[in-house]
């Protein structure tokens, strides 16, 4: 009888995806003829393709669910795969040497093509791992990032344009300006959060864009700035290839550095103070941590990477107009977030990866690769709510005198 409910859960779902994508796989007008073509048998696939993902998911989490239970108080489950490399590095070691090595020749053997595309997600990989501080980690829902992002893109053009200013002197520059936007956006929203915390950084993304927009004395308007240098070398000429290549290993150290910051910060002080805010806010402020100063602080580093990030994006593009920072972008890096897992470093960048990457070799299927790409998101949101890597929640148990800490997967 079992079996037979999950049969008929999973033929629901089925008829439901043949429903949603019926206006794009069925029905295609032909404009020549005018005419229409009925493509059922397109519904036929989607039908039995969704029947038998979710049959095989339902087999596999029933299979993963009916294991065998431990016995007696003492008795404790096997821990996760996540709090098994936390205990023990050794696990990962040769894997990290294996993704090192790779990462070094991976420019030298593939086209510019690919080498630029990768550049692109490790700068996406960067700007998550910014908004996971306010989002992930002190849990402030953020949906104007890419106002900072184009800080620091429009601060390395105007200064170059103006001043003659270079990619390296403007670098810590953009860092600063998109910095001190982000505290200057933090004092009016101390005490605000949930859905009016995001109403307030939806709008001042959108102020932030408009301004660049229409303010043509300031910043040239919708026609941007142009002629933007890329990153030198010593004074070293390099062709687009070549500096494309430095571009990546540029990315590749601004990642890693990243990453120590992120990882010290959520092992500090203050970012247990982020974590207790986005836990209880109440509770955090009535075991006397400064709310005011752990939400500022969050709001001013996770902003400070989005104006580094827009000045590698200015340099890599050498050229800069409002259309490239619009709320698409700033929803598009906070998917990465929620896709990766909220407050995971590993799950963050996995997201960044899959959310630039697959649009991009999803292009073989044309007309389809966006239809398949909505598909995905939509089945991780319903399977996996927490994201590709839940992050790490810590508890402390005290045993003969002596703290133990111990790591579990927090479920979102």
């Amino acid at each position: 009888m079992n079996r037979l409910a999950e049969i008929r859960k999973s033929l629901a779902i089925a008829c439901w995806f043949m429903f949603l994508t019926f206006p794009v796989m069925v029905i295609r007008v032909n404009t020549i003829e005018k005419v229409i073509d009925w493509r059922w048998l397109n519904m036929l696939y989607i039908g039995a393709g969704s029947f038998a993902v979710s049959l095989l998911w339902r087999y596999l989490m029933g299979r993963a669910a009916g294991g065998p239970k431990p016995a007696g108080p003492e008795a404790s489950a096997p821990a996760p795969p996540l709090q098994r490399l936390r205990e023990d590095p050794k696990l990962y070691r040769p894997a990290l040497l294996l993704l090192a090595a790779a990462a070094l020749a991976y420019p030298f053997l593939v086209s510019t093509y690919q080498v630029n595309i990768m550049v692109t997600a490790l700068m996406y990989v960067v700007l998550g791992l910014g908004l996971n501080i306010v989002v992930g980690q002190a849990g402030l829902l953020h949906l104007g990032y890419a106002a900072f992002y184009a800080a620091g893109a429009y601060t390395y053009a105007l200064l170059n344009h103006h001043f003659g200013i270079g990619f390296w002197t403007a670098l810590p520059l953009g860092g600063l300006v998109a910095m001190l936007l982000g505290i200057l956006l933090g004092f009016p929203v101390l005490r605000l959060r949930g859905d009016y915390l995001a109403i307030v950084t939806l709008g001042f993304g959108e102020i932030v864009r408009l301004v660049l927009e229409n303010w043509n004395a300031f910043s040239f308007g919708p026609s941007g700035i142009s002629g933007i240098p890329r990153p030198g070398f010593f004074g070293i000429e390099m062709n687009l290839h070549g500096a494309t290549v430095y571009l990546y290993f540029l990315m590749i150290g601004l990642c890693l550095l990243t990453v120590f910051v992120v990882r010290r910060l959520q092992d500090s002080r203050i970012g247990r103070a982020w974590i207790a805010l986005r836990e209880d806010e109440i509770a955090c402020q009535a075991m006397g941590i400064d709310k005011t100063r752990a939400k500022m602080t969050a709001f001013a580093l996770g902003s400070t990477w989005a104006g580094l990030v827009g000045v590698i994006f200015a340099a890599k593009t050498t050229f800069v107009n409002p259309a490239s920072f619009t709320f698409l972008e700033s929803a598009m890096i906070l998917s990465m977030v929620v896709l990766g897992g909220m407050g995971s470093i590993l799950g963050v960048a996995l997201g960044a990866f899959i959310l630039v990457l697959l649009p991009e070799y999803l292009r073989v299927f044309s007309d389809y690769r966006m239809l398949l790409f909505g598909i995905i998101m939509v089945i991780m949101m319903v399977f996996r709510p927490q994201g590709l890597v839940s992050g790490i929640r810590r508890t402390y148990e005290y045993r003969k005198g002596e703290p133990v800490e111990h790591g579990t997967a927090a479920g979102r």
